[in-house]
């Protein structure tokens, strides 16, 4: 019988609308979820989406002191290596090194959400993983270069119409910024199909963490306030 996370999930603050602040840290989920493991295992794997994007901005000086939710400090500036399931020996074909580190964690996350009985990890990973190289794909296009060495994890992309609408999306914004907004948003309705609301199991929780990372980044991007901790089961 498939595991249910009645107290941890009622536990949670309701989540808003993205582009308002996050109720509760991303660290916060992951502390409250690692008392049990598949659930740690399921929510830390999402959470290091956020990290890995942070870690990217830190090492480029756009961010002074990164704030990660499963990482370490040092990980972040490369003081520490990162975690053995990322470090996995470079493809080849990849042009640019940190690409390699994100084809280990799509690995990483399919097969442990396999391995954790989590549709909702196995399906995302499908689908960001499209995503990220369907706009590899546009911006090849535009720039008249071989998109090939910049694709990651091509075999686990999975065929979805609304993948080409949100790349087409992005790439036909007025700015960079809106054009973020727009592929949040068209992930956002992605896991409001999928967050199997009510029924306490690991899918609904991975729905939670994938919202939460979401309203997270545009708190970080924005600057907004941090909101409070309404309680989810009121």
């Amino acid at each position: 019988m498939p595991r249910r996370y009645y107290y941890l999930l009622t536990s949670l603050p309701t989540l808003p609308a993205l582009g308002d602040a996050p109720p509760i840290g991303l660290s916060d989920l992951g502390q409250m979820a690692r008392a049990e493991a598949a659930a740690g295992d399921v929510v830390d794997a999402l959470l290091l989406d956020y990290d890995l994007l942070l870690r990217e901005a830190a090492l480029a000086g756009e961010i002074e002191a990164p704030r990660p939710a499963v990482l370490t400090a040092e990980q972040m500036g490369e003081q520490a290596p990162l975690p053995d399931f990322l470090q996995a020996e470079p493809a080849h074909r990849l042009r640019i090194p940190a690409d390699a580190v994100w084809e280990a964690y799509y690995r990483h996350a399919d097969r442990l959400g396999r391995r954790r009985h989590c549709r909702f990890l196995v399906e995302w990973v499908a689908t960001e993983v499209a995503l990220r190289n369907a706009l590899v794909d546009a911006r090849a296009e535009m720039l008249q270069l071989d998109g090939e060495p910049y694709r990651v994890a091509a075999d686990l992309a999975a065929a979805d119409e609304s993948v080409g609408a949100a790349a087409r999306a992005f790439t036909e914004a007025p700015d960079p910024l809106t054009g973020l907004r727009r592929l949040d948003e068209a992930r956002w309705r992605w896991v409001e199909q999928r967050d199997a609301y009510y029924s306490f199991g690991i899918d609904e929780l991975a729905a939670y963490a994938r919202k939460l990372v979401l309203l997270t980044r545009w708190h970080v991007l924005t600057g907004a306030p941090a909101g409070g901790t309404a309680d989810r089961g009121g």
